[in-house]
């Protein structure tokens, strides 16, 4: 691991235990399972969402940018924390809890996209259980 992750995984371990997966010619950065930052080409870049990209935007934070297939940029969710930051885990930590709730957010989300279809198939199951028997009611009646 070099120097500049070492010190990304320090910035954001107060918050648990502090995963790195290689990515894309990046690192993703992962607490507790929920895949919360990226490391590309020396800059570390924190995810963002509806609820918390304003504040990332205020502060001047610029997004994780890359080029698509046709060369043209694609802008990410993702964001630069602040430069004073990177100082100190205790600077970090407010914009680690931003984007470590966006992660969860996006988590609960995809778990809840996930079960719909679940949900879906059991409903139509026990409507169909129902069917025979209204129709078998409405021949006897």
């Amino acid at each position: 691991m070099d120097a500049f992750t070492e010190l990304c995984v320090e910035m954001l371990s107060p918050l648990g235990p502090v995963r790195v997966r290689r990515m894309f010619g990046g690192q993703g950065l992962y607490v507790d399972g929920l895949f919360m930052a990226i490391i590309d080409d020396g800059q570390l870049f924190l995810k963002s969402d509806e609820a918390t990209r304003d504040r990332f935007d205020a502060a001047g934070c610029l997004p994780f940018t890359f080029p698509n297939k046709a060369g043209e940029p694609v802008v990410t969710s993702y964001r630069r924390p602040p430069e004073e930051a990177l100082e100190s885990p205790p600077l970090m930590l407010p914009w680690a809890r931003l984007a470590f709730e966006a992660a969860l957010r996006a988590a609960n989300t995809k778990a809840k996209k996930a079960a719909a279809p679940k949900r879906a198939a059991a409903g139509k199951s026990s409507a169909a259980k129902k069917a025979p028997a209204k129709k078998a009611a409405a021949r006897r009646g």
